[in-house]
Order: structure tokens, then sequence, then C-alpha cells
């Protein structure tokens, strides 16, 4: 039906007025969610009084609504459509990660962890730590001491400490790396890591 409401405003609010549920229930049935159903519609409707003049007398209203609420139906779709790839993509990355540290877990043999090697790489990144970190780390992690103890002992913050066993564990992940898989390099880190 061919609408002449180019120009004339009670005309368009009758056509509005006589339509607008008729659109967002179109639009509704499509995206199932009330207020972006609206949304279209209204943008819908909007964007033809914006561009008004730009259209003849015998511009079909109807057909022209109609059209923009199922372009914009579509792109929304389209839109919940990627976003889900993305989303699967990121679980079954998240599913391989997952899978590999259970499958190192698993192969973890804790007399490799602490062979030979591995303790002299501990030494080297021990001895690498400036004195007062090593002093922290030692007291926090050989003598279960917590951070508050060791605040208290060497009269800093325990905000001090936890920058103190930042470092070690930085140093410690450092040395470390080329030796173990980085799902040991967490369970060493938890291992040092204060409770």
């Amino acid at each position: 039906m061919v609408q002449d409401c180019s120009f004339d405003l009670k005309a368009f609010n009758d056509f509005y007025s006589k339509n607008y549920q008729k659109f967002v229930r179109f639009a509704y049935n499509y995206v199932k969610d009330m207020p972006v159903a609206e949304d279209f519609v209204t943008e819908s409707f909007m964007s033809y009084w914006l561009n008004k003049d730009s259209f003849n007398e015998y511009f079909n209203l109807n057909a022209y609504i109609l059209t923009s609420v199922k372009n914009k139906c579509l792109n929304h779709l389209r839109n919940i459509q990627l976003q889900a790839k993305i989303l699967k993509k990121i679980s079954d990355h998240s599913q391989w990660e997952i899978n590999m540290r259970i499958n190192n877990l698993e192969a973890c043999n804790p007399d490799e962890i602490f062979s030979e090697e591995l303790q002299i790489l501990l030494d080297k990144a021990l001895a690498a730590m400036p004195e007062k970190t090593l002093s922290i780390f030692i007291s926090s992690r050989y003598q279960d001491k917590t951070y508050k103890q060791i605040a208290d002992e060497m009269t800093i913050s325990t905000k001090g400490v936890e920058f103190h066993m930042s470092k070690a564990l930085k140093i410690l992940r450092k040395y470390l790396k080329d030796y173990i898989v980085l799902p040991l390099i967490t369970v060493i880190s938890l291992f040092f890591t204060n409770n």
C-alpha cells in the first residue's frame, strides 16, 4: 500500500499509531527481545522521517519500514551468531588448555621436579635475588612465616613483603622457564605462594 506521508505529519502519526505494534511483533518474532524490537522499529520510523524529503509521493512507507526493520533484525542476529562463534572458539581453546594442564600434571613425576638439575637452577635463582628479597623469600618459604610476621621483623609493610615475594617469584620463573613446561611453573609458583 502506497502511503503519502512524506509531508503530512498527521498522516505519518496515524500510520505510526496504526502500524507500530505490528512492526514490533514482526521484529520480536526474530530477535526475541522486546526492547531491541521496539528500538529497531522506532529507529526505522525515525530514519524515514529524517529522510522523507528524498521520497516521492508514491513511496511505499509500509514496505520501507518493514525492510528497514528486517535489515536491523538480520544485522542483530548475525552479530549474535558471530559472538556465539567467537565464544565457542574461546571455550574450545580454554578446554584444550585445561586438558593440557591435566595431562602435564598427570605426567608430573615429583622426583623429576626436584632433581639435581632443578636444584642447581633453584640455587642460581636464589643467588640472583637481591639480599632483602632473598631474606624475605627464605623467611616465607623455608621458615613458614606469614607476611605479617616478616613485615614486623623487618619493619616494613606487608605490601613491601608482597613486593619482594613477587620479585622472587619472577626470578624463579625466569630461571625455571626452560627447564619445565608452563603448567609446572604454575604449580611451583603455587607452591611458593603464601597461603
